[in-house]
This record gives structure tokens, C-alpha cells and sequence, in this order.
């Protein structure tokens, strides 16, 4: 386990499907201080599995606590914008799981407000770091694959099919 010295304490929003693993890795790198959920059944699995950490149902009460200097979103595509920009307005760093937004203009809006706060915004997706990515990268760079002329995937499993954002986003 990698524990990082002195890293910025976290609060985590949204324990659930995917947020669960992002409250894993965070604590394990030393910096989760507080975890952020609105659904009561997820945050007490959360106290089961983290006593002693900190706990909020509220997002604005779970961001103003002056140890959190960033703020992971593992939301709702169609709050990310709202609350990163409720973040970033006071000052935290946010990291957002994939989609940033749902507007290009919300995702420009939310870079911009970023560079002026002097804030750091980041977008994730899990494939960057996928083995086989990881894999296919490093081929690719040393030439071990040749001149690529395509590329081509199957994804077999979809995970949990979402309404309110743009499919093509989830690959």
C-alpha cells in the first residue's frame, strides 16, 4: 500500500457503485478525511467499514471543514458541474470520476473558474490506468507493434447503463 507523507486531507462525495473504490484508495494513500453521501444505506456502510472517519450527508457542510483541501466527486453526472463549481468557489481542488459535465459550456465554465481560483480540476476515467491499456501504451511507444493503422475493442460488460448522460462518454 502506498501512503503518501503529508498528503492534502480528501473529501470523498458518493460512496456508492464507483465511489466505494475511490474512498478505498484514498484512504489508503493517507489522505481521506471525510466521507460525503446523501444516501443513508451508503453512508453507514461506509461508518461500518471506516470507523473513526469523518461523515456527512451534506455536501456544503462536508466541504466546509477547513482541514479538506480537495474535493473528489464520484456524483451524478448532472450535479458534477454544481458542486465542483460550489467547490471550486471555495477554494478546494476537485477531482471529478468521469464525465466533468454534462455542457461543453458547463465543462469550460468549470476550467475557467479553476484558473482563476489558481484551483486544480481533473477529469478521471478507470480505463487510463487498466493494465491492458497500460500495456498497449508502453507497446505502442517502443515500436513494438509496428505502424498502427487501427484500432479496434470489444467491451463486453457495460457496468450500470445511465439515462442522463451520453453513452459514448462511458467508453
Amino acid at each position: 500500500m502506498l501512503e503518501l507523507k503529508n498528503p492534502p486531507k480528501v473529501a470523498v462525495v458518493g460512496a456508492g457503485y464507483w465511489g466505494r473504490n475511490l474512498v478505498r484508495d484514498f484512504r489508503d494513500l493517507g489522505a481521506l478525511r471525510l466521507i460525503c453521501d446523501s444516501n443513508p444505506a451508503a453512508l453507514e456502510a461506509m461508518r461500518a467499514r471506516y470507523p473513526g472517519m469523518l461523515f456527512s450527508s451534506d455536501f456544503s457542510e462536508a466541504i466546509s471543514d477547513l482541514e479538506i483541501k480537495a474535493v473528489v466527486l464520484a456524483t451524478p453526472a448532472r450535479d458534477h458541474a454544481a458542486q465542483a463549481f460550489e467547490a471550486l468557489s471555495r477554494g478546494l481542488d476537485v477531482f471529478v470520476e468521469k464525465p466533468l459535465a454534462l455542457t461543453v459550456d458547463d465543462g469550460r465554465a468549470m476550467v475557467d473558474l479553476a484558473k482563476s481560483k489558481g484551483r486544480i480540476i481533473m477529469v478521471d476515467h478507470l480505463l487510463h490506468r487498466h493494465p491492458a491499456v497500460e500495456r498497449l501504451k508502453a507497446m505502442v511507444r517502443a515500436g513494438d507493434l509496428g505502424r498502427i493503422a487501427r484500432v479496434m475493442s470489444v467491451r463486453r460488460n457495460f457496468g450500470i447503463v445511465r439515462t442522463d448522460e451520453n453513452a459514448l462518454w462511458s467508453l
